[in-house]
């Protein structure tokens, strides 16, 4: 049977969920309730259809333009997040679009990604402190635990470094900006990560739907740097060897996308058997898909 974190990944039932359009492209999935509250409280905003794709949720033709459909979204949102309903508030931006190098279609805060479905990116880093020489080949991984404040997974084990993507970064960019506050890593080091594979994300959530596209990185780091929290998003980090990193998943003290990252990492160098790993490989994808 698959782990606990790749069967989470793919949990979506397409039948409870009504598809998001704007500017003519599906862009993210809305829960029937959801697709419901947003059509009967904001009518003159979305709209409701039918073609040969099925049934579906449409912002209005109206908003025609970024500057339109951001503040016709922006003022819902606002709303939602009054009632409760999109919860996490993170002051952030980012862009509503189906391809990493596409134009934005919108811009929304962070935290409504999820009520509306929409498809996110982030990048997460694996921190590797190699065995010594005549040592087992097999490394230790270091480890952090998120803050027990954290709106989302607060208090489970997570890469060294993670973080979502906002308009306006590249990958690199926000790599090298999460290991600054995450880790206390400075961009020297930072930069010399490698790049692994590409995960997907498609799974329901108590906030909505996680769409979301995983930029995988390894880093081996200096046999004594020590990470250093810096924004107050990690209550401590914890070097593992590999048979407990995977105990840890097996058990799913680890997030979903920090297990998923994890996994391609120890599968990409062969520090663990693929067996351990059923199914992970329809979970690779190219990084400009949806």
């Amino acid at each position: 049977m698959p782990l606990p974190c790749i069967r989470a990944a793919r949990q979506f039932d397409i039948s409870a969920h009504r598809p998001f359009w704007m500017g003519g492209e599906r862009v993210g999935w809305l829960r029937e309730a959801d697709a419901a509250w947003l059509l009967s409280q904001w009518p003159d905003t979305f709209v409701a259809a039918a073609d040969s794709r099925g049934p579906h949720v449409a912002l209005h033709a109206r908003f025609d333009d970024v500057p339109a459909r951001s503040a016709a979204l922006g003022a819902v949102i606002d709303a939602l997040a009054a009632m409760g309903k999109i919860p996490g508030w993170r002051n952030e931006t980012y862009a509503i679009r189906n391809a990493f190098d596409a134009p934005p279609l919108a811009l929304i805060e962070r935290a409504a990604s999820r009520f509306f479905g929409t498809m996110t990116w982030a990048v997460h880093l694996n921190g590797i402190v190699q065995a010594a020489q005549g040592a087992h080949p097999a490394p230790r991984l270091w480890i952090a635990r998120r803050s027990a404040t954290k709106a989302t997974d607060p208090g489970m084990l997570d890469n060294i470094v993670a973080g979502g993507i906002g308009w306006g970064f590249d990958v690199m960019q926000t790599l090298v900006k999460e290991c600054d506050e995450e880790a206390g890593m400075d961009a020297s080091l930072a930069l010399r990560a490698t790049a692994g594979r590409c995960v997907h994300v498609l799974a329901p959530l108590p906030e909505g739907t996680q769409v979301e596209q995983i930029f995988v990185y390894d880093l081996v780091l200096p046999k004594d740097f020590v990470p250093r929290n810096r924004d107050g998003e990690v209550s401590e980090h914890r070097r593992m060897t590999v048979d407990e990193v995977t105990h840890q998943i097996a058990q799913g003290a680890m997030t979903v996308d920090a297990s998923l990252a994890t996994l391609d990492c120890l599968l990409r160098h062969q520090w663990i058997d693929a067996m351990f790993c059923m199914g992970i490989d329809a979970l690779f994808c190219a990084p400009s898909s949806l």
